[in-house]
């Protein structure tokens, strides 16, 4: 279920290809059907604002704050987010084909039934994060803090999760066939089916 903060402003239609958002200040506002396609910036702040149709194609942000925010029918192809911040926000029917996510905060997100196949996040706060029901085949998770995230029903076939804190995630409840971890992970996740782990 999404919760639809309420706006005041609205920017629809807009042309903001590779606009320099450095710095910019949003708050409660809905953006409809704008592009931004290979928009690029450091440090602009949205707070409570809804993304609908908006494209994010080949943008590069930086250090951005999306706090609250709900992206509905937005894409994120080949899309480059490095230490941003989207604790709280909340994503629906979005697409994520080749996108890069390195460091930053997605605590307390909504990616339920996200498909993330093919996106990579490496060393990504996703605490208490909803990632239950994501498609996520051959999805990159290295190095990322998933405590406390719902990885409930999760397709994470293939998977890359090397470096993760897993100690939430049933394996029985997740499709973890052909998933690379390390061996500390191995040994947990063997503990969690019941097994007794000894050396040789």
């Amino acid at each position: 279920m999404i919760r639809m903060p309420a706006t005041e402003l609205t920017v629809r239609g807009e042309d903001w290809y590779a606009r320099d958002l450095s710095g910019e200040d949003h708050m409660a506002t809905l953006f409809a059907d704008v592009d931004l396609t290979e928009a690029t910036g450091t440090g602009a702040t949205f707070d409570s604002c809804v993304f609908r149709g908006v494209r994010f194609n080949s943008t590069h942000l930086t250090e951005f704050a999306f706090t609250s925010c709900v992206f509905d029918a937005c894409v994120f192809f080949d899309a480059k987010l490095e230490r941003c911040k989207l604790v709280g926000s909340q994503f629906a029917n979005c697409r994520f084909d080749l996108l890069k996510v390195e460091g930053g905060n997605w605590s307390f997100t909504n990616l339920h039934r996200a498909a993330l196949a093919g996106a990579q996040l490496d060393g990504v706060r996703l605490r208490e994060a909803d990632l239950s029901g994501i498609k996520a085949n051959g999805v990159v998770l290295v190095g990322c803090d998933l405590s406390g995230a719902d990885l409930h029903e999760a397709d994470l076939t293939n998977a890359d999760l090397r470096g993760s804190d897993l100690s939430t995630l049933d394996p029985l409840a997740a499709n973890l066939t052909g998933a690379v971890v390390g061996e500390a992970q191995a040994i947990l996740l063997a503990e969690r089916l019941g097994l007794v782990v000894r050396p040789d």
